[in-house]
């Protein structure tokens, strides 16, 4: 079945999935979405992503994607199961935080972990909570690092300013002591190689693209819904805001160049 996969973010940051989704399943079309109007969506309310996620759902099914990934965990903790009611039947829909409690809840039996993430994804708890009904035995110790995202997005990664804004983050000591790192927004793996330095790569620095990735794998060969392997693999790129500089940006996050086209999502 050659439909797309569709994905989306608030921003950049979801680019990080899609690139690993297109390293691991090479022959699947994708359609991404880029809410860069709204970005960051870190610091909306939970109505105001659900509003946004609807609105890319729509267009997304519009476009016939077998599956919608929500690569935002702001979005997946507030507009998860509203997004599934809307996909129902026409697309399955996987979020970036389930995928990650399943490999953690495995792998970090009885340890401490911890997390970072955008104030809304911490705010919600939504780790938290999933992560106690999974496997209780496990510690979570969380900390909101707001900087982050919006540094990254506007270049600073792998810098003298990144390193600083990292160091003052992670010696928090609901950072320390722990046996693994979830990096909770889709942006930061491309910091992942500056976390790993910081902690001297002493602890696990889960990179959540590549186990949602796989996730998403998993579940297109369990639905017999794979592209066929003779399939040569196409890429769409959209956005609710277009700058000349943000397309440039995006090689970075993708790993090659793209052309971006704008929606106007009041028009969907």
């Amino acid at each position: 079945m050659n439909a797309p996969i569709g994905i989306f973010d608030s921003g950049m940051g979801g680019l990080t999935v899609a690139k690993a989704v297109k390293q691991l399943l090479p022959h699947e079309d994708i359609i991404y979405f880029g809410d860069t109007a709204h970005f960051p969506y870190g610091d909306k309310s939970a109505s105001a992503l659900k509003a946004y996620s609807k609105k890319i759902t729509r267009f997304l099914l519009d476009k016939g994607c077998k599956v919608i990934l929500i690569a935002c965990n702001s979005a997946s903790s507030a507009a998860f199961e509203e997004v599934k009611h809307m996909a129902e039947g026409k697309a399955f829909v996987l979020d970036v935080i389930n995928p990650v409690i399943a490999y953690a809840s495995y792998k970090y039996d009885a340890q401490t972990i911890g997390l970072i993430g955008t104030k809304r994804t911490i705010s919600s708890n939504s780790y938290y909570l999933k992560l106690q009904a999974s496997n209780p035995s496990i510690h979570l110790k969380s900390l909101a690092t707001p900087l982050f995202a919006p540094m990254i997005e506007e270049g600073f990664a792998s810098t003298d300013v990144s390193k600083k804004v990292i160091e003052a983050y992670l010696s928090d000591e609901r950072t320390q002591g722990i046996a693994a790192l979830i990096l909770g927004c889709t942006h930061y793996p491309l910091i992942k190689k500056e976390i790993d330095l910081y902690y001297q790569n002493k602890i696990d620095v889960i990179d959540s693209s590549d186990v949602i990735a796989q996730t998403l794998l998993n579940q297109l060969k369990a639905q017999n819904r794979l592209n066929s392997e003779k399939h040569k693999a196409s890429y769409e790129f959209y956005v609710s805001d277009y700058t000349a500089s943000f397309e440039t940006s995006t090689k970075v996050f993708f790993g090659e160049q793209v052309i971006l086209e704008q929606v106007d999502l009041h028009t969907v």
